[in-house]
């Protein structure tokens, strides 16, 4: 397999992540240390392990989960292309939760021991790393808000339009159809809802001629429509960076 190099990596290109400086690049390029492709299934990280290794995702969708302990699942939220993942094994020793792949993913490698040199040398990267961790902690306040507020509809509605801007803002899919591959029971887990009622609820956004969910696929037909019923007031896509 040949590796791609940070100087020619497609996710670069993309509007939606903040481009490198050339002493970021000549950093990155020694900081990767390879690639990893694995199977749709595969665990990446596990909950409670201090991987050696760090992740972005280069190809590929992942659902991050918490296993409780009468053995249930959690979804915390689901990993695009361009996420980095293992941040908190890299920082505090060991993960907090478990990364599954939801499709058949492309992994840049980072060594984690290396986290560190970021910090000490490279402060630019390091704001960057603290940004990422600063977004996911946002993003699971919103999430609290949305469990806490949101009822079923909207919950879902929230759930999709998300999910539709960001696959879009990495040139998944179509203006109108993104790929989707979770599962609803993933769906389900991460909004706090039965299966039966994330069913019921698909079916009155596909009857309203809102949005459609269906083998693998996402398909929005009215937007701003999605966007009321969630209750978001959507402010201008923030670059992000990219490790």
């Amino acid at each position: 397999m040949t590796v791609t190099r940070c100087d020619t990596c497609p996710l670069r290109s993309m509007e939606i992540f903040v481009p490198f400086d050339p002493q970021e690049l000549e950093f990155m390029l020694k900081f990767k240390s390879g690639e990893l492709v694995v199977d749709r299934g595969t665990t990446i990280l596990i909950e409670g392990s201090k991987s050696p290794q760090l992740f972005t995702v280069l190809r590929g969708m992942a659902t991050r989960y918490k296993t409780l302990e009468d053995g249930s699942r959690q979804v915390i939220n689901f990993a695009m292309p361009g996420d980095f993942l293992g941040l908190q094994a890299g920082v505090i020793g060991a993960m907090r939760h478990s990364v599954e792949a939801s499709t058949d993913m492309v992994l840049c490698v980072f060594k984690r021991e290396e986290i560190w040199s970021v910090f000490r040398n490279h402060p630019s990267r390091a704001f960057d790393l603290t940004w990422i961790s600063a977004v996911e902690e946002h993003f699971l306040g919103e999430t609290v808000a949305t469990l806490g507020q949101r009822d079923g509809l909207q919950r879902v509605a929230w759930a999709l339009f998300r999910l539709f801007k960001r696959l879009r803002a990495v040139k998944l899919g179509t203006k109108d159809t993104v790929p989707l591959p979770f599962r609803q029971q993933d769906l389900a887990d991460a909004l706090g809802l039965s299966l039966v009622h994330t069913n019921k609820t698909l079916a009155e956004l596909r009857q309203r001629k809102i949005a459609n969910w269906a083998r693998g696929v996402l398909e929005v037909m009215d937007a701003d429509q999605l966007q009321a019923v969630a209750m978001i007031e959507e402010p201008k896509e923030e670059r992000r960076p990219l490790m």
